[in-house]
């Protein structure tokens, strides 16, 4: 089985082949538009000479018809890695060979080695540009010897036949200007230094762009290792707190400041678990918490509620904070809504669950607590405590979700049951607490319940 590195060198090695084909597409809309330019400026300057400009329109033509086969095959089935390297070979291939047996006029009879004189050296830079934009290092090197290649044997073949040849050799140490320009401008004059040098040249320039192109790869290949671990992390840190609370640790270095705020908590307790346990075993028991936690938390995700903590067989999630959300009170009642009905309504590793839920609104404290190196994202204040009293209190009133005075101001038109003021331990006043009714689940669906 693949293990998780190579699977990341995989999706690394995908991300900089797409790179690759999205460079060579746009290079070869470039390569196009220059052609496109060149053309008409060639032709146009040749036009007094009808079959001159008919060659060039053609070959440049051909040049074009070239680039858009390999536009065409680029990332379809017929695709290779070798093809990139095929089609760089073949636009050098004939470039050279123009410049190995094409006169520069058909009507001047000089030797075919004074086509080097002429400005055509600069045109294999463009071949270079399109191997740049493909962010293969390989691919531009490759490039850069290939023309190397070209350019020194279209040369050889130009000046295979001359009889008489003159180089630089020839014009000695300390020419006069008389001697210079007779060797200089003299038709055989090859130039050998001049072919040799503008080909080193062009693979030094080859190998620079190379080297500067595997930088940037490995600076990339090392800014997406980041960002694959960093996913990495979240994704595992993310079962054990919430995914928000997960993503604001890692960009605080793991430190979430204590922050006050209102907002909704909701706590969620099973009833008879202490039984179920002494009568199945805790194997078993665990199995039926997993479960039940998997759906729960997925509920609560869904009406944007962040689960904090799973304390024993209970669950604790709050609403507005640490994100914030205006219509966390109505959320949370849904949320516990929905849980409750879930139990009702399906098996939990073979078992049936009845649920208990408090909803209490209010200010907050939530922030990273801990020590001996250990931290956890927790919520305190007296809004926990209340929303855990109720919870336990449905067992005294014989319902299944309480909720306090301050949740259902936030749901002015939302039907609900009034219990009434009872005490709660821990709390000097009496509390208001409300219970839903049948039509609770119908309004808040209308999305009546107001915000703030």
């Amino acid at each position: 089985m693949p293990s998780d590195t190579d699977n990341q060198q995989a999706r690394l090695a995908e991300t900089f082949r797409e790179a690759e084909q999205a460079g060579l597409r746009i290079a070869i809309k470039g390569r196009l538009v220059a052609l496109a330019l060149l053309g008409a400026f060639l032709v146009l300057s040749r036009i007094r000479i009808p079959e001159h400009a008919l060659d060039l329109g053609l070959g440049i033509a051909g040049f074009a018809a070239l680039g858009l086969i390999h536009f065409v095959l680029i990332g379809t089935r017929y695709d290779r890695a070798w093809l990139k390297y095929a089609f760089i070979t073949l636009d050098i291939a004939i470039l050279s060979l123009l410049m190995a047996t094409q006169p520069l006029y058909d009507t001047v009879d000089v030797p075919q080695a004074m086509s080097f004189r002429n400005s055509v050296f600069p045109f294999y830079f463009l071949i270079l540009g399109i191997a740049a934009f493909s962010f293969s290092p390989g691919l531009v090197v490759w490039a850069g010897f290939m023309v190397v290649a070209g350019w020194l044997g279209a040369f050889a073949w130009a000046i295979r036949d001359m009889p008489v040849r003159f180089d630089w050799g020839d014009i000695g140490t300390a020419p006069t200007t008389e001697q210079f320009l007779t060797i200089f401008l003299n038709p055989n004059f090859i130039g050998t230094g001049s072919r040799i040098q503008e080909a080193l040249a062009y693979l030094l320039v080859a190998v620079l762009i190379a080297a500067v192109m595997w930088r940037a790869r490995r600076t990339v290949r090392h800014q997406l290792e980041l960002v694959e671990e960093r996913q990495t992390i979240t994704d595992v840190f993310g079962r054990y707190v919430p995914r928000t609370v997960a993503d604001a640790l890692i960009s605080d270095r793991g430190l979430l400041e204590p922050v006050e705020g209102t907002a909704t908590v909701l706590f969620i307790d099973v009833a008879g678990f202490t039984t179920m346990t002494e009568a199945s075993g805790p194997r078993h028991v665990v199995g039926v918490l997993n479960a039940f936690f998997d759906q729960a938390t997925e509920t609560v995700n869904r009406y944007d509620g962040v689960v904090t903590q799973f304390i024993g067989d209970a669950i604790m999630a709050t609403f507005n904070l640490p994100a914030k959300d205006p219509a966390h009170a109505a959320k949370a009642v849904s949320a516990a809504l929905d849980i409750v009905d879930l139990a009702a309504n399906r098996t939990f590793n073979n078992e049936q669950l009845a649920i208990r839920a408090g909803i209490a609104t209010g200010p907050v404290i939530a922030g990273s607590v801990g020590g001996g190196g250990r931290q956890s994202y927790s919520l305190y204040g007296d809004t926990v405590n209340l929303s855990a009293r109720l919870e336990a209190l449905n067992k005294q009133y014989g319902t299944q979700i309480l909720i306090d005075a301050a949740t259902v101001e936030r749901l002015p038109d939302i039907p609900l049951h009034e219990i009434g003021r009872i005490d709660v331990r821990g709390f000097s006043d009496p509390v208001a607490v409300f219970t839903p009714i049948a039509e609770t689940g119908a309004a808040l669906r209308l999305g009546t319940g107001r915000s703030g």
